[in-house]
């Protein structure tokens, strides 16, 4: 599948790669010229192969109560929050970002890969409430701008108040001529932003994003870098740091949970696994060999674990990597290693995030 700027990335000689079934640009000139470039200006990315869902009616935010682990009812208009959807044993389906847009109306972000996942349950889910969802994905494009310069970008484009826009808040707007839903949120651990527009206007709106960025450095960003930003940022990704065979507590994410709700899917099972035995933890290398996915942790020479997601970073210049330890292995300072094919390469735990604006 091809997002509505696809052709944009082709004109910028973009390296594909398949994501989640979308052929997604993973980097334009180098990952590491991109991951700067968010850190020290700002990174342009195409996000339009999130899903959107709109969940309406009278009872949707009671709805939304019971399909999800968080309590939406509780948002106030123009405001996000971070929740998740598990399974009825307590297993996470998806991590997501809700946006309430009206008393009665609400947005739903899923990943590109759990999106007709979410959609499936979230219809099962709140059929007999009194609320209606729609999938809007396909005629939404998502376009997020990531860095410190994004307020400077961003406001050379609109007339937002956007000193006034908190973080995980949104408003709609217009954005370079354009009606956007604004939301200053996003996922490498710097402030930006994060604009949903109709698919038919999203070449339009990255045209004017790029022009208004061009004195403040903005770059076009891809995949790879987005994934060692979220990294440092210590953010989870799903299908490393989440599944179906995870709770939120595991990823040391329980405040998501809302055990104040009367009921929700999986909360009985969620209340037997609050404690678990093993949890995510941070990792820090010291040479410039760095822990990959699927590699051994080890205390020893006993394994404990296994490397969810690791890279050399390049903001800190050390290795840094997650993985599920046992909880008493997990606490900051404690000695483990890694089996860096083959090689025994020493590593600490740290608290996360490794990196913090």
């Amino acid at each position: 599948m091809h997002t509505a700027l696809h052709a944009v990335h082709k004109g910028l000689h973009a390296l594909f790669t398949d994501f989640a079934g979308w052929e997604m640009p993973v980097r334009y000139s180098s990952e590491l010229a991109e991951h700067r470039a968010v850190r020290e200006a700002a990174g342009l990315f195409d996000l339009s192969h999130m899903g959107e869902i709109e969940v309406t009616g009278r009872q949707a935010a009671a709805a939304l109560d019971y399909a999800l682990v968080g309590k939406l009812s509780a948002v106030n208009v123009g405001r996000a929050r971070y929740t998740m959807m598990c399974d009825a044993d307590g297993g996470v389906l998806d991590d997501l970002v809700v946006y309430r847009l009206g008393e009665e109306r609400f947005l739903v972000v899923a990943n590109a890969a759990n999106t007709a996942v979410v959609l499936a349950e979230l219809l099962k889910r709140t059929d007999s409430f009194d609320a209606a969802v729609t999938d809007r994905s396909a005629e939404t494009a998502l376009i997020a701008v990531q860095g410190p310069r994004a307020v400077d970008i961003v406001g050379a484009v609109t007339d937002a108040d956007l000193s006034g826009l908190k973080y995980y808040a949104s408003l709609p707007a217009k954005v370079g001529g354009h009606d956007v839903l604004l939301a200053r949120t996003g996922y490498t651990g710097e402030d930006g932003f994060e604009l949903f527009v109709p698919a038919t206007e999203a070449v339009d709106l990255w045209h004017s994003l790029t022009e208004a960025g061009e004195p403040s450095g903005l770059q076009p960003a891809g995949l790879a870098c987005r994934d060692t930003l979220r990294l440092e940022a210590g953010m989870p990704l799903y299908g490393n740091e989440l599944g179906t065979e995870l709770t939120p507590f595991n990823a040391n994410l329980g405040r998501v949970v809302k055990f104040e709700k009367p009921d929700f899917v999986g909360r009985a099972a969620l209340e037997r696994r609050r404690d678990p035995d093993r949890v995510l933890a941070g990792l820090r290398g010291t040479g410039r060999r760095a822990p990959r996915h699927s590699y051994r942790v080890l205390d020893g020479e006993r394994e404990v674990g296994v490397v969810t997601s690791g890279a050399l970073s390049p903001t800190l210049g050390y290795p840094i990597a997650m993985a599920y330890v046992p909880k008493e292995l997990s606490v900051p300072g404690t000695s483990l290693s890694v089996d860096i094919r083959g090689r025994i390469e020493p590593v600490e735990v740290v608290a996360l995030p490794f990196y913090g604006r």
